[in-house]
């Protein structure tokens, strides 16, 4: 099997239009985030090959599902990708994925699909591990025959959002694609004598629910997304709380078992009756224990003690993402690990990258800035307002306790006091 892959040439535009919309303003930005070099980073927005690993980092970064922008002809290659680097026995060995199980969550989650009026809310700040969660959780109940689709309305254009139309069409075609089927919108779509809410719920009963006796698993990711558009979001949300609620009495609709995924609050207003997001179950992801990062240094044959798991959550907590970089750093750059510790908040250490990237994010928004500034630089708890609490916490930034908001951790803390102090 080939070790990379590439994008496709029809969504090269889609790619590098994520380059601005996450916040890189230079290719150098996200190739320094990453790590790697700016020459793959070239490859990949113009779609030649890179190492799979590269290739399914940068699409993460961009909010782009990696394996519906490669090529077709690559997908054999990313089905034997996912089931050898994705793991969940702890005596495999990874090349590329470790996957950390967080129990109860996924056996919470893996009952529950199976049966039928199932509707899971997966909520946690970015690069928490919803989407790892969210492909371990398809993989398992495919084993079942189920049909599963992801989708990250990150792949969706700009153009999609003009009207709801536009919207439901993209969304209907866009789950008929990955299922493999004939696109028939043309045949159930009535914009003259029906709504388009109504065309879009007939398209799924009688054509995507009733071609198959299995079980649909639907999941949708980055469901902010659509914060940005309340009026599509409104009616949006109101029909997937329509369908749960067709999913408790109907026989075809039991066959649709819901996920969405997001990582901040709702702040556009919906109907009590109408939001999802008031039924069904709600996952909010936790951060890693000290087993657990235990447990993930052994995976990387590390020489580890529980004085450096101490040491490690001392400065990013139990982060997923920057618990797994702080390993990988150690086993596969042999970083010493006091330099790794000395170095984390500054811009010549493993972080700097992200930080960057966190201080580009909110420096675009000067009552964000501010916000982070009070957090950052207090010695106590502080109140900001629910918009501002919600939104630093979706980045990663901030934890909640009750109202009150502190720093996510030493890190963040030690990086933005030291930018704030040189007068940035």
């Amino acid at each position: 099997m080939s070790r990379s892959l590439r994008v496709h040439v029809d969504s090269i535009p889609r790619v590098k239009a994520g380059l601005r919309r996450n916040g890189y303003a230079r290719q150098k930005d996200l190739a320094e985030e990453l790590g790697i070099a700016l020459s793959t980073l070239s490859n990949y927005l113009n779609g030649r090959p890179v190492d799979s690993v590269n290739f399914t980092e940068i699409s993460g970064c961009l909010g782009l599902d990696w394996q519906a922008i490669s090529p077709e002809h690559n997908a054999e290659e990313i089905a034997d990708f996912l089931s050898a680097s994705i793991l969940t026995e702890p005596d495999a060995i990874a090349d590329a994925f470790i996957y950390v199980e967080r129990p109860p969550i996924e056996r919470v989650c893996y009952e529950a699909l199976l049966h039928p009026s199932t509707l899971l809310r997966i909520k946690a700040p970015r690069l928490m591990g919803k989407t790892s969660l969210v492909l371990h959780l398809l993989r398992q109940v495919a084993k079942q025959g189920y049909r599963t689709i992801h989708l990250n309305f990150h792949l969706a254009n700009q153009t999609d959002f003009r009207s709801l139309s536009a919207f439901l069409q993209w969304f209907c075609a866009s789950v008929t694609q990955q299922l493999q089927m004939p696109n028939r919108l043309a045949e159930y779509w009535d914009e003259e004598f029906s709504t388009n809410k109504v065309s879009c719920t007939e398209y799924f009963e009688k054509y995507l629910l009733s071609v198959a006796p299995q079980p649909l698993v639907l999941s949708l990711d980055e469901v902010d997304r659509l914060f940005s558009y309340p009026e599509i979001a409104a009616d949006f949300l109101s029909l997937l709380r329509a369908w749960y609620e067709k999913t408790r009495t109907l026989r075809v609709w039991q066959q649709l078992r819901l996920m969405i995924v997001y990582a901040t609050e709702v702040y556009i207003p919906l109907n009590l009756h109408e939001s999802p997001f008031n039924v069904g179950q709600l996952i909010e992801l936790s951060e890693f224990t000290p087993q657990q990062i235990a447990s993930l240094a052994q995976h990387y044959e590390l020489d580890w003690t529980e004085t450096q798991t101490q040491q490690l959550m001392a400065i990013v907590g139990g982060h997923p993402e920057w618990v797994v970089k702080a390993l990988r750093s150690l086993k596969t750059q042999e970083i010493p690990f006091d330099q790794l510790l000395e170095t984390a908040a500054t811009e010549s250490g493993i972080y700097s990258g992200e930080l960057r990237h966190l201080w580009r994010m909110v420096h675009q928004r000067i009552e964000l800035l501010e916000a982070v500034k009070v957090v950052m630089q207090a010695t106590q708890p502080v109140r900001l307002s629910t918009d501002l609490s919600y939104q630093l916490h979706s980045l990663g930034l901030i934890q909640l306790h009750g109202n009150l908001a502190i720093s996510r951790c030493a890190l963040c803390r030690q990086y933005f006091c030291d930018r704030f102090g040189e007068g940035l």
